[in-house]
């Protein structure tokens, strides 16, 4: 709690430490060379459940294409989830997409200064409409993402889970109320800043920290048991079987549904285990409840296993031929479906697994030379 008792110092005294740190250790990055608020928008997008080391190289190559709001409109959506495969929640690259459209058709391609309108474009929350209006505008408007959200349930002591109503509202008021005015950029990056290289989730170096005389936890020693963690979901095992079909040195592809998981990737077609069921068998099976296919498995390509957010996979990868003549495939699981050539891969955006699995097939061309 902020204490009653010379309040103003309190704050004033915070607010500088802070904004010396943040001028002496902040990190030179891309979208803190302008701040123009397209920039912001795309970084903090990409940064949503994503650490800055791992967005870099994607904001990079995003920017080299994409230079504005503008060329985002204009691209098709096949291509801009290519350019976003591998940062995972792809629901995001389809409101960017409408967003995109909105601002040329209704902003002549700029953001809006007025934070309720850009809290009201697709895909845009508190904490995304924050940090434009004051990383690229410098407007007075606070922000919380998971590195203030840590910092300040240790500053503050917070001995509930993190996640609940009543501790966002909280934190949310917190960061308004420490905000000076002015300097809603250096301050909003300052702390998260902080909480991304000092107060880190594990081992945080509190004797570096320019806030440790301010942090209830650290008084109290119990900085690694803040935050409190809210219940964790349990993860899902699930066990998957996948084909590659080749005709012609040509492979089957088939896109997924617009809604759901990982929704609009191509894939390679297959599905779930049920009980007891082999491989082989469950591969068979969706391609005939899937896509009327009749289908038989030849040799076992691979067998990968990756972790999603939510849930691990097995997947068994075969390669496999047609039974009968194609005919079109009846695409009850699917939106599209293609024939392409080995090259052609590199063209569409598939889910991490199955982009694994391409990368295994581009290794052995001879699979292409035997079909």
């Amino acid at each position: 709690m902020i204490p009653d008792a010379d309040k103003d110092t309190w704050l004033s005294e915070l607010r500088k430490r802070l904004l010396c740190w943040f001028q002496m250790n902040k990190r030179e990055l891309p979208w803190r060379t302008k701040y123009s608020p397209y920039e912001i928008w795309i970084s903090e997008i990409m940064l949503q459940q994503t650490q800055v080391k791992t967005v870099l190289p994607y904001y990079l190559r995003w920017m080299e294409r994409f230079e504005d709001v503008r060329s985002v409109a204009a691209a098709s959506d096949d291509e801009l989830l290519r350019y976003w495969e591998g940062l995972g929640y792809y629901s995001r690259v389809g409101n960017l997409h409408k967003t995109a459209k909105i601002l040329v058709d209704k902003f002549d391609g700029n953001f809006p200064r007025e934070y309720p309108q850009i809290l009201n474009l697709p895909g845009i929350g508190p904490y995304t409409a924050g940090a434009i209006m004051s990383l690229a505008f410098n407007e007075n408007l606070p922000i919380i993402d998971g590195n203030i959200q840590r910092l300040f349930a240790r500053l503050f002591n917070v001995s509930t889970p993190v996640k609940g109503t009543e501790n966002q509202k909280f934190m949310w008021e917190k960061a308004a109320q420490l905000i000076p005015a002015g300097e809603a950029r250096n301050f909003n990056q300052g702390l998260m800043e902080l909480g991304a290289l000092v107060c880190t989730p594990k081992n945080p170096i509190c004797r570096e920290c320019p806030l440790i005389e301010f942090c209830e936890s650290f008084k109290f020693n119990v900085v690694n048991q803040r935050p409190v963690p809210s219940e964790r979901k349990k993860i899902k095992q699930i066990e998957a079987a996948v084909g590659v079909l080749v005709e012609k040195r040509r492979i089957f592809i088939q896109k997924r549904p617009e809604n759901g998981l990982m929704a609009r990737l191509w894939e390679f077609p297959g599905g779930k285990l049920e009980a007891e069921e082999r491989p082989e068998d469950a591969l068979v099976r969706e391609f005939l409840e899937e896509l009327g296919l009749h289908v038989s498995c030849l040799d076992k390509i691979t067998t990968i296993r990756h972790a999603y957010t939510d849930f691990r996979v097995t997947l068994h990868a075969f390669s496999c031929r047609l039974l009968k003549p194609c005919h079109k495939p009846l695409l009850r699981a699917a939106s599209e479906a293609r024939w392409v050539t080995r090259e052609q891969l590199d063209e569409f955006a598939f889910p991490a697994a199955n982009r694994r699995l391409i990368r295994i097939l581009a290794e052995r061309s001879q699979f292409f030379e035997n079909d």
